[in-house]
């Protein structure tokens, strides 16, 4: 499977398009016409029924829901919108690249996926801002963290996503090399080269800085707040653990991908630059699936990790247990920790204050 065949579902990977006339050079391998389907088979069904279940849980929520939980819905909805494309890829995949429902379904499926893509990027950014402003900032953070202004930024990242999608939504098309149809983009060009890298910084170098810095400043508060007030506690404890792996896990699986896409974009302008096409192509095979199956696993680690989301997730598949007590206070983890930083904050103001005075 060439890099051009690759590319046709990895829609914004505009510098990786070569000509589909490659493809009838290869043969299919175990890989792409084995693998591939049966590993998009699994992301689509268990993505799915998780993120409809996740949106379910927190629509139809009883009682008031965490500001938090507007960013969690939007993106589970970005999510589900995207999985619902995977079965085209299936079928092309197993039809060893063949692209077989159409020329609207090839635009209107890879528009989708890059939609994807921003949304998910933009809207994580957002909840690390969030998540930074209740914590580190809770003094200041009334003025911002209000539902309006919630509503606001989802409907901004969903218009501006929209928008920086056109690209891919324009360039794909339905291409025939013979009798055989493939889903692929055009030719690229140098204004469409220099486009992709500015895209790829300000959509997701840009993003991820945001929120590695975000959650960093976040841990590192919650340590100076655990080692001076030397009390054991578990909230705050879980709450650091939770922080790294919703940071290693949005890491592992856009990093990767997005560094290959870089290379390439990076070989398309300097065509001195020699990159072997073969390692860019096994590296978009092993980092392009990785990447598609971070919108299947967001539900499953917010059940894990998330004791109100897992709570909202029971009560709505099983009400029966609408009355049961989980055992666990119904203060949020987010609200729980806004009041203990946020004296935490006052003392250190107080204590900064008063030795001033006594300096002076």
């Amino acid at each position: 499977m060439d890099p051009e065949a690759t590319s046709a579902y990895l829609d914004y990977f505009y510098a990786t398009s070569q000509n589909p006339e490659i493809e009838e050079a290869h043969s299919p391998v175990p890989y792409t016409s084995i693998f591939l389907p049966i590993f998009y088979t699994a992301v689509f069904l268990a993505g799915v029924l998780g993120n409809l279940v996740l949106m379910s849980a927190l629509h139809f929520k009883r009682g008031s829901r965490r500001l938090i939980d507007i960013f969690i819905i939007n993106l589970a909805a970005s999510d589900f919108i995207f999985l619902i494309t995977l079965p085209l890829w299936v079928d092309k995949e197993a039809s060893s690249g063949l692209w077989r429902t159409g020329s609207f379904l090839c635009k209107a499926s890879s528009y989708m996926i890059s939609v994807n893509m921003h949304c998910s990027v933009f809207l994580l950014t957002c909840m690390s801002v969030d998540r930074y402003l209740a914590i580190v900032c809770p003094a200041i953070s009334r003025k911002f963290r209000r539902r309006d202004c919630a509503y606001g930024v989802c409907a901004s990242v969903w218009f501006i996503s929209c928008l920086l999608g056109l690209p891919t939504l324009l360039s794909r098309e339905l291409t025939m090399i013979g009798d055989k149809p493939y889903c692929a983009e055009k030719r690229a060009t140098s204004i469409k080269w220099a486009w992709s890298l500015v895209a790829l910084i300000f959509t997701f170098f840009a993003p991820l800085v945001s929120i590695v810095t975000c959650y960093c400043c976040i841990a590192r508060k919650l340590c100076a707040h655990y080692q001076q007030s030397g009390k054991h506690n578990k909230k705050l404890r879980k709450s650091i653990k939770i922080i790294l792996i919703v940071v290693a896990a949005f890491v592992f699986s856009w990093l990767p991908f997005n560094t290959f896409k870089l290379l390439s974009i990076v070989s398309g302008l300097q065509q001195e630059l020699y990159i072997s096409q073969d390692f860019l192509k096994q590296g978009m095979d092993v980092s392009g699936p990785l990447a598609f199956a971070n919108s299947c696993v967001n539900p499953f680690i917010y059940y894990v990790f998330d004791g109100y989301i897992r709570r909202a997730i029971v009560r709505c598949l099983c009400p029966c247990l609408k009355n049961y007590d989980f055992g666990s206070s119904t203060e949020t983890s987010d609200s729980h920790l806004t009041k203990v930083l946020s004296n935490f904050v006052h003392a250190e103001d107080f204590a900064r204050r008063r030795k001033r005075s006594v300096s002076l």
